[in-house]
């Protein structure tokens, strides 16, 4: 961080806070107390009316600099719960920057609207699962998406062999509780999405692309491609469960006299297994035959001895 930005950073940490003392500062920026003396003092020649009080530390004149934000409480409160969730699902770089809004958010508001948000933050939490692995990956393919550079790496999909691809990534997407890239694969001519938990090897090349109007931007929800058809039945008592955890290639859900069909539009039949299967004896494979014994051939090679 530069000077300019710090002073800034200062008087943002300044006007969020009642009262605040050098060695706060100094561990907050990573600097020195001394730092922070010559700081303060570059302020109040520049104008910043920092107040200075022994034993209790530096503090803005009130009302001094942002104005208050027309926002109420209720799209404050979103505000700060959207920050928080990019600084759990993101890299380093965007929790620093999400970090970084919220404290101009927080000190741009009045002091009352602030201590309701504060009060209604302490009972609503956004709190993203732990991407763990994917983490770095996502860090990679993001400068990847942005300086628009193709990625190498190796793809497991279930139930396959590995696969070495090539792509342009285009997109990050988090949907149903995974990280999706939506890329335009040049080998097979055209747009292809990867869950990043069955990426490996991950590598950004020195070849460039420019992006083709063309290629959508979001995650491939169409059918290109998805040749065949997956029919399912759910007895009624699976409705809540299948609204938790839907199937990435899911269609339709149709209500039925017994239950639930669901329609599905898949490459491949081994896209689907795992899911399939994760709902046990409560879901009835409808067609295609091919995934009906797929899912038989599974379950006796669960009960084979090993």
């Amino acid at each position: 961080m530069n000077r300019t930005d710090r002073l800034l950073a200062v008087v943002l940490e300044l006007q969020g806070r009642t009262w605040t003392t050098a060695a706060t500062l100094a561990r907050q920026f990573g600097i020195s107390e001394r730092t922070v003396y010559r700081d303060v003092l570059a302020l109040n020649e520049a104008g910043v009316p920092v107040l200075s009080v022994p034993g209790r530390g530096y503090s803005l004149m009130p009302g001094y600099f942002l104005p208050p934000l027309h926002l109420s409480v209720t799209e404050a409160v979103m505000l700060t719960l959207g920050a928080d969730a990019v600084r759990a699902a993101f890299d380093a770089e965007f929790r620093e920057a999400a970090e970084s809004a919220l404290k101009k958010l927080t000190a741009a508001l009045p002091e009352a609207r602030r201590q309701e948000v504060a009060g209604l933050r302490e009972r609503l939490r956004v709190i993203p699962p732990d991407e763990g692995a994917d983490a770095e990956s996502l860090r990679v393919l993001r400068s990847a998406v942005l300086g628009e550079r193709a990625v190498d790496f190796t793809y497991h999909k279930p139930g396959g062999a590995p696969e070495s691809r090539r792509v342009y990534p285009l997109s990050l997407v988090y949907l149903h509780g995974a990280w999706l890239l939506g890329a335009f694969d040049p080998g097979r001519a055209g747009r292809r999405t990867f869950r990043l938990s069955r990426v490996d090897d991950l590598h950004v090349q020195a070849e460039t692309f420019t992006r083709d109007p063309a290629w959508r931007t979001g995650p491939e929800r169409g059918e290109n491609g998805r040749n065949v058809t997956v029919r399912l039945h759910f007895p009624p008592g699976l409705h809540r469960a299948l609204r938790e955890r839907p199937s990435f290639y899911q269609q339709a859900v149709t209500a039925t006299p017994d239950g639930l069909e669901v329609t599905l539009r898949v490459r491949d039949v081994r896209d689907i297994l795992s899911w399939v299967l994760s709902w046990g004896a409560g879901v009835h494979v409808l067609e295609p035959t091919e995934l009906r014994d797929a899912v038989q051939a599974e379950a006796l090679g669960m009960l084979a001895e090993p």
